[in-house]
């Protein structure tokens, strides 16, 4: 059961902590428990409804009309709003609330109606990301167990690797491009959307995936001479070795673009080698790609 500062409440819903205060006290929206030190903390169920009331009020109820509601009733009006609008916040909020209950169905309805939507590509960018973003809130402070973590991370892996696979597979002929993570990092689900956009633009691709070892990286390159290598460094290696292992790659791969990306490489002040690209999500990746193959 999650236990919800109300900090982390206002982060996940967008409803100021004030304002949650005055919907307790005021319409006794929610009821709050507290630790023994008398510090209040806020229950799953707490967090479901003030999302779904966040929702409403947004949409132009007023709170005194929305506490007035069934919880039938409440769900009820969510799921004509959620129907009709566009609003990528509503679907996050949607996808936060199927993650809680592990609602596998939920899940996954939502992912397909937004990919037939809205296109695949712009689900992942527009709401698939923002929602892993949101729910890091939940991971940093342990209110997601590794149950739910599993559950969200798997469901999402298939879709992205099920969307790779009904793309066409790119002639021989076209420019290649290798997609690995270093040894120990497990953080895939980033690479595998690169690896989507990549194959959509007409890119032959090597898919190497998580935990490569080095020598391995380099005998396929060796095999293969692909114009690019594309890496998502999130926490291997460690902040102070991620200099010398991108100098590394790009000393020993000196015939490829390198193009990096992830936590460990946004945070590091970096001295770019001349076959080095620093990107941060999909659509630089397109661009720099783009911008490459136009030189």
């Amino acid at each position: 059961m999650g236990k919800y500062s109300i900090r982390e409440l206002e982060q996940l819903s967008g409803i100021k902590a004030h304002t949650i205060r005055i919907w307790e006290k005021r319409h006794k929206l929610v009821s709050p428990n507290r630790t023994g030190t008398n510090i209040r903390f806020y229950s799953d169920d707490d967090l479901k409804k003030i999302i779904n009331v966040s929702l409403l009020n947004q949409n132009g109820f007023k709170i005194s009309k929305i506490v007035d509601l069934s919880l039938e009733e409440l769900n009820q009006k969510v799921a004509e709003i959620s129907s009709s609008q566009a609003d990528t916040e509503i679907f996050i909020d949607q996808l936060i609330l199927a993650m809680i209950d592990l609602e596998e169905e939920k899940f996954e309805g939502i992912v397909t109606q937004l990919s037939q939507r809205f296109g695949f590509e712009r689900t992942v960018l527009e709401i698939i990301y923002p929602f892993l973003e949101k729910i890091g809130v939940l991971w940093q402070t342990g209110n997601i167990n590794p149950a739910q973590e599993h559950f969200i991370s798997h469901l999402i892996r298939q879709k992205i690797i099920a969307a790779i696979d009904q793309l066409p597979l790119p002639p021989k002929t076209n420019p290649r491009i290798v997609l690995f993570l270093p040894e120990s990092e497990l953080h895939e689900i980033g690479l595998l959307f690169f690896h989507y956009v990549v194959k959509k633009e007409g890119f032959r691709t090597y898919y190497l995936g998580q935990t490569v070892p080095y020598e391995d990286l380099k005998a396929i390159c060796a095999i293969h001479k692909p114009r690019y290598i594309i890496t998502q460094l999130t926490s291997v290696p460690p902040a102070s070795e991620v200099q010398n292992f991108l100098n590394t790659i790009c000393r020993d791969l000196p015939e490829s673009v390198v193009l990096a990306s992830g936590y460990a490489v946004k945070k590091a002040a970096l001295t770019v080698p001349s076959n080095l690209r620093i990107f941060h999500n999909a659509l630089m990746l397109k661009d720099i790609l783009a911008t490459l193959k136009s030189v």
